[in-house]
């Protein structure tokens, strides 16, 4: 069984709109609680307050607030969970300790586990006497299980359902070299591949970094808490919006393409974090997008039943000469060609890392598996 996530377009009407930003509201106050009462719990005791701890705590707020009844229980319950799986994140993935979430900086959500239907192009939620309008472009295959709601900076509502679809996941096949390929992502280029072929990098946020500068310079001199302020703060957030829309496109349809013209994918395993703290690389390496690039390839691949492999990030895949092995430790960033002391073999930089990048996780597959999960498509064809 294999979980998908399926996003659609919601219009609510005016009334609507109120009752979800309430929902939104004391979501985010349920959260905010439910993270000081862990802190200061572990302050004073040591020991972490467990999240059904917490939860017990919401009658007693629902009566000193009032304004809490409004709102479906369950959906104030899932923002305590949220914060122990922030917290479970943080000990276990190191990520970034849990914050508090401001009404003015984060993405507005609330959560809602169960009792929703979606019926006759309307979605119909606890509490919510009417359905919202629903632009359901696709139809939802398996149980749905938990809806979210969100509403983006730019003003746009959208429902995203959580389905445990009756697919299976497909065992992998055993790797054949013939059909793996290598990928060298970069700037200049979005990627290398070991075929020799270069995927051009779309630098969505540079050719609108003018109009949104101009927006932003606008926006700057608005008088603070005007309507004025608020409407330029939309324009603003509507060109990072376009940009992340278009980034997103352009890297599920190379995925996609990826996945699935090829058996096996090996990719490099990146400091992304790290990179950037080069002041002058930063920005660059942001609006790229390696991480979702990443991230979309080991998803697809599981669905598909492709081999992704994952090399080293200290692999000196661009130093080696992918012809005769020599290394040339005197390799600089800015060398995007350079021939080969050893076998005098002139190389693109890029061509030369993806081909090595495929070396290195033919090797590590080999490594795990053994030699009797490495094929080759001759000796496949002779057994067919």
């Amino acid at each position: 069984m294999v979980q998908k996530g399926f996003k659609f377009r919601i219009y609510p009407n005016k009334e609507q709109s109120v009752f979800l930003a309430k929902h939104f509201g004391c979501s985010r106050y349920i959260y905010n609680y439910a993270l000081d009462q862990k802190i200061k719990t572990y302050e004073k005791t040591g020991k972490s307050i467990s999240c059904f701890d917490i939860i017990k705590q919401l009658p007693e707020l629902k009566e000193q607030t009032g304004w809490l009844r409004e709102i479906n229980s369950q959906s104030l319950q899932s923002s305590v969970k949220h914060v122990e799986t922030a917290f479970t994140k943080f000990f276990r993935e190191k990520t970034g300790f849990p914050k508090f979430k401001s009404k003015k900086r984060n993405k507005h959500s609330f959560s809602v586990p169960q009792h929703y239907k979606v019926k006759e192009g309307k979605i119909f939620i606890p509490k919510l006497k009417s359905g919202i309008k629903l632009v359901q472009h696709r139809k939802i295959k398996g149980v749905m299980k938990t809806l979210t709601i969100s509403q983006t900076p730019s003003g746009k509502y959208y429902a995203t359902i959580l389905v445990d679809t009756p697919e299976n996941i497909i065992k992998p096949k055993r790797l054949i070299k013939t059909k793996t390929i290598g990928i060298d992502v970069g700037i200049k280029d979005f990627c290398t591949i070991s075929t020799g072929e270069k995927v051009e990098n779309p630098k969505h946020l540079a050719k609108s970094e003018k109009k949104l500068k101009r927006a932003q310079q606008r926006h700057s001199k608005k008088q603070a808490g005007s309507n004025n302020k608020s409407k330029s703060r939309t324009r603003v957030a509507r060109i990072h919006e376009k940009v992340t829309n278009q980034r997103n496109d352009f890297l599920h349809k190379l995925s996609s393409k990826i996945v699935g013209e090829n058996q096996s994918i090996c990719v490099e395993d990146l400091g992304i974090r790290s990179m950037m703290q080069n002041k002058y690389l930063a920005k660059s390496i942001g609006s790229v997008g390696w991480g979702e690039f990443k991230r979309q390839l080991i998803y697809k691949s599981e669905w598909y039943g492709k081999n992704l492999i994952e090399i080293g990030r200290f692999e000196p895949s661009s130093q080696i000469c992918n012809h005769c092995g020599q290394q040339n430790t005197a390799l600089k960033l800015s060398d995007r060609a350079w021939t080969c002391g050893g076998c005098k073999h002139e190389h693109d930089r890029d061509i030369n890392a993806s081909k090595n990048i495929k070396d290195f996780g033919i090797e590590k597959y080999r490594r795990n598996y053994g030699n009797l999960r490495l094929l080759d498509t001759t000796k496949v064809a002779k057994s067919e």
